[in-house]
């Protein structure tokens, strides 16, 4: 700060300490103009904008000392709050609104630290480095690629896949009660490694249909057929010309993009001709210890009347972003989402009696299938996961149900679409905002205070999959050698993944424990200071590579993912 500042500065200062009374009598004037310029950098506006009643009566001296020491940073506010930020579009106005509702305020600057809450749609590292851990609520776990792009969820999954089989491979019993990864997700082969690449065009014939899609890319963009020799053959030369190139040898992060191939199922089960999907949530309202959550959806169909030999993806992908390229959109948009209501109606009408199904299988049979997946995946990550008190996630799930009624897991997205720009969508979207937040909120306090998480008094239409109280978790101000065991394989039936035996508790981590004091950091308040890295149990790195040593700090593994993510920033399959 140069000297013509210092010396505003002091006068401004001095002008409060010679008429303290007339700052009493302006103060909540300068509070609420302070709001709309908190963003201005310049100590000597915010000299006088943010002072509370104690500084008036500190000495000038110290005021001065604190002003030059914080130089460009900008203070916290201190006239209202709490604070909440909302960075995009994606279920703003809902999420606005939630927050307001609770007499909030809504800041603009994405720099400011002092916020209680913030959701943005795509992850920034910065906003993990200097996240509060039990202060504040941060959406999106900075991981989550573990389980929202293709190359996350399928390393994740095979490399489960091989430890329950091990675990497992003398008991015939216990292999029976766990989900095999080919029950549910279709054959699928990484285009990014030499030995998956070469087992995918040796077994491909063109009386089968593959997509190709790339690993973290969502709205349908990158994504296309695989038919016939002659288009594989193009994309092996692709690939081949690509790992040859000397520049992509030397790139860290191999870019372009990494992709999946994927057996296409050619036989879905049609709703009057078209073609349809359906939108399920997972939900991790809290990551110590974790609470997650299963939320129903919506069901979502395609335009035209399904033909699997058609070009036109629109046929194949049921996202509203592609139907939206079609004219006909605006007056059929409401034909393409149906609730699980209509959806669960529709085959009771037309399949209960011709397939031999139980009524109402959506909310049954489907259901419980949707739920067993849910945890399986989870299950496979739930070691590898950054968990801080305060991170939470909602995480779209795709579900195709084939001819014979059987249910395929099609991907996982972050930031799933929060519009609603349909009939259908106003009455889904708001309560699944509301009540991810208000479970949030809850379990973060009840957490914070070392309470028992049940019952839920916020939780309404999400159905409870998994209970973390019982497991080994690092406790906030507690050891940092206290690490998560090895996952347990999940049973069939979702809601026994929480009445097994739990694992051997320390005393400190037993339900109801009291737990240890919280240092204070050099700040003076409670908690881990920020720059310290909870230790880990050894696990899998992102491409499902073994690794013992802790993972470095979210936000240098984030820098590549951000860039990527900004580069196809919208809604995740929307």
């Amino acid at each position: 700060m140069g000297t013509i500042q210092e010396e505003q500065l002091l006068h401004s200062l001095s002008q409060l300490g010679q008429d303290a009374g007339g700052l009493g009598a302006g103060l909540r004037d300068r509070r609420a103009s302070s709001q709309a310029r908190a963003s201005d950098h310049n100590p000597c506006h915010l000299a006088t904008d943010l002072l509370d009643d104690t500084d008036v009566a500190r000495p000038r001296t110290t005021l001065l000392e604190r002003h030059l020491l914080e130089g460009e940073k900008q203070p916290h506010s201190t006239g209202q709050g709490p604070y909440f930020y909302i960075g995009g579009t994606n279920g703003a106005s809902i999420i606005s609104s939630y927050c307001k509702s609770k007499g909030w305020h809504r800041i603009q600057d994405s720099r400011r630290e002092d916020y209680k809450l913030k959701w943005c749609e795509v992850k920034c590292r910065d906003n993990y480095y200097s996240f509060r851990e039990g202060e504040q609520l941060l959406y999106q776990i900075p991981n989550n690629k573990l389980l929202t792009t293709k190359i996350g969820l399928l390393s994740a999954l095979r490399e489960y896949s091989r430890v329950v089989n091990k675990i497992h491979k003398t008991s015939l019993c216990a292999q029976a009660k766990v989900l095999k990864m080919e029950e549910f997700f279709p054959e699928t082969y990484r285009l990014d490694i030499r030995d998956d690449r070469e087992a995918f065009f040796t077994l491909f014939d063109e009386n089968q249909i593959w997509i190709c899609k790339p690993t973290a890319s969502n709205q349908g963009k990158g994504i296309f057929l695989l038919r016939n020799q002659e288009e594989v053959a193009a994309l092996q030369v692709k690939a081949q010309s690509i790992e040859d190139d000397p520049i992509y040898r030397k790139m860290p992060f191999r870019a372009p993009q990494a992709r999946v191939a994927q057996r296409y199922i050619q036989n879905p089960l049609l709703l009057d001709g078209k073609k349809f999907d359906v939108r399920s949530y997972l939900l991790i309202a809290c990551a110590m210890p974790y609470m997650v959550f299963f939320g129903h959806g919506y069901a979502r169909l395609t335009l035209s009347l399904y033909d699997p030999h058609s070009s036109d993806l629109s046929g194949h992908l049921t996202n509203q972003f592609m139907q939206k390229k079609s004219p006909l959109y605006v007056l059929l948009k409401e034909d393409t989402v149906w609730s699980m209501d209509r959806l669960n109606r529709h085959i009771n009408d037309k399949f209960r009696k011709t397939k031999g199904l139980p009524r109402d299988w959506v909310f049954t049979t489907f259901t419980k299938r949707m739920q067993q997946i849910m945890v399986h995946c989870f299950q496979a990550v739930k070691a590898k996961l950054h968990c801080k008190l305060g991170y939470f996630d909602l995480i779209g799930c795709d579900f195709l149900i084939d001819e014979n009624f059987k249910v395929w897991l099609l991907e996982m997205n972050s930031n799933p679409a929060l519009h609603t720009n349909c009939e259908v969508l106003k009455e889904v979207i708001p309560g699944v905002i509301m009540e991810t937040l208000d479970l949030a909120l809850e379990t973060f306090q009840k957490s914070l205070r070392n309470q028992k998480m049940l019952p839920l008094l916020s939780q309404r239409r999400f159905v409870l999959l998994h209970n973390g109280e019982t497991d080994l978790w690092p406790r906030l101000g507690g050891s940092r050698s206290a690490l998560r065991p090895p996952p347990p394989p999940p049973p069939r039936a979702a809601c026994e993944a929480d009445c097994s035996a739990p694992p051997p508790t320390r005393a400190a981590d037993r339900r109801g424990a009291r737990r240890p004091a919280l240092p204070r950091s050099p700040g003076g308040t409670h908690g881990p200071p920020h720059s310290e890295q909870r230790p880990r149990a050894p696990g899998l790195g992102p491409d499902g590579a073994q690794s013992g040593d802790p993972p470095p700090e979210p936000c240098v593994r984030l820098a590549e993912e951000e860039r990527e993510e900004r580069r196809s920033a919208g809604h995740r399959g929307s």
